[in-house]
């Protein structure tokens, strides 16, 4: 095997072998400080280039850090560094999406229930939100033109490095010129000269992708042209998933997979592993969707959770937030870490539904938006099958009257 292939392990010195670089750091820095120089910037300074001149000879620290070398001190940096995120929790998994090179956080932030179509919550809010996952190693957030959350993520943006992060958007377009305004509304709302993962939104089979075809096709050019870095598509259904694998050309797949199946049109949550399974063994990235089922499979979070982390296919799994409790306790779960119960229990008792106003007139416009069925017309308003509502908020965007609402 070429050894590039290969990983090298390397050990850290022995505990009592980091004090000396420890106390040497500590002389040094308060030595820069008591001389009126900012420490960080000229440790740093001599640890890139080597010159001694950047560290004062006061108190003899220029001495002392010249009796070690480079590589010692910064072993000791770095090693500190990471062991303090890890006590804080804020070192998550990083995956790679499959053959795109595209690196993410398991955890991936879903922006929809955040958005206008459910909490709606206020600009400074949300992008809050956004910035403290950040913050705790979150580095994925999903998207769509649908769910009106662009403004949430630019806010974010202009307080954290964009280069770091990685975007996902979807679109219901079909056509080229469609799909094109999509994508510029998605680089002008965000303020980004490019979109990591451009998907087509909820496809169902072989047929609705052919069907969408031209707007696929103008994806790809995009991504010849370096405005989407890889190209897929999402879906609630089993059928969908099994028709990637014919198409190579297909880059990531966001799939609906959770424990108990729930939201599966076309098949149990086994068939759909299966089909998720295969896939990623072709090379496509994998990023899956509800969990926790819309909210049905909430009371059992914890097995809920422990299942898709389980399940190596899994390149990342989105879950939506839309409280600072939320996301540190997810952030929490998905690094491994002890988890609060008391946290656990209150955000495990929170109930939401889909609910119709009593302004409602019953002209059925939703229901023909429903990837789930769940939604009826009788006695002139809308009636929700709330065993069949996975709570995507899909229907309350093409409500004429904004009749539904997720609360």
């Amino acid at each position: 095997m070429d050894t590039m292939d290969q990983t090298m392990k390397f050990k850290r010195k022995a505990e009592e072998e980091t004090y000396q670089a420890k106390d040497v750091f500590q002389v040094v820095y308060n030595a820069l400080k008591e001389k009126g120089y900012n420490p960080i910037n000229q440790i740093v300074g001599y640890l890139l280039s080597g010159d001694p001149a950047y560290i004062t000879s006061h108190n003899n620290a220029r001495v002392l850090i010249r009796k070690l070398e480079r590589d010692e001190l910064l072993e000791e940096l770095v090693g500190s560094y990471l062991e303090k995120l890890e006590k804080k929790g804020k070192i998550l998994e990083y995956r790679t999406l499959g053959k795109t090179g595209i690196c993410v956080s398991r955890l991936c932030f879903g922006t929809l229930i955040m958005g206008p179509l459910q909490a709606n919550l206020p600009l400074r809010e949300g992008a809050d939100l956004l910035i403290a996952a950040i913050d705790l190693g979150v580095n994925f957030f999903d998207t769509a033109d649908l769910y009106g959350t662009y403004p949430y993520i630019r806010e974010a943006l202009r307080h954290r490095d964009a280069n770091r992060l990685v975007i996902a958007s979807k679109s219901y377009d079909y056509t080229r010129e469609g799909m094109a305004k999509s994508l510029h509304r998605a680089l002008r709302e965000t303020g980004r000269d490019y979109i990591d993962l451009f998907l087509l939104h909820e496809q169902e089979s072989h047929l609705t992708l052919a069907g969408h075809r031209p707007a696929l096709e103008y994806l790809f050019e995009a991504k010849e042209k370096g405005l989407v870095q890889a190209v897929g598509f999402s879906c609630h259904t089993v059928a969908a998933v099994r028709a990637a694998f014919t198409m190579p050309e297909i880059d990531v797949v966001h799939p609906l997979i959770n424990m108990k199946g729930v939201g599966i049109p076309d098949g149990t949550a086994a068939e759909m592993l299966s089909a998720i399974g295969q896939l990623h063994s072709r090379g496509a990235g994998i990023y899956a969707m509800k969990a926790l089922g819309g909210g049905h499979l909430i009371r059992q979070s914890n097995d809920a959770f422990r299942y898709v982390l389980e399940q190596p296919c899994l390149d990342a799994i989105a879950v939506g937030m839309m409280t600072p409790e939320e996301v540190e306790y997810n952030c929490a779960l998905f690094a491994g870490k002890e988890v609060s119960e008391e946290t656990g229990k209150k955000l495990r008792s929170r109930r939401r539904r889909l609910q119709v106003e009593s302004w409602c007139t019953g002209c059925g416009t939703c229901t023909a938006f429903c990837p789930q069925k769940a939604l009826s017309v009788a006695d002139g308003r809308c009636r929700v099958d709330a065993e069949a509502c996975i709570l995507c908020g899909y229907c309350g965007a093409h409500c004429p009257d904004f009749c539904l609402k997720i609360y």
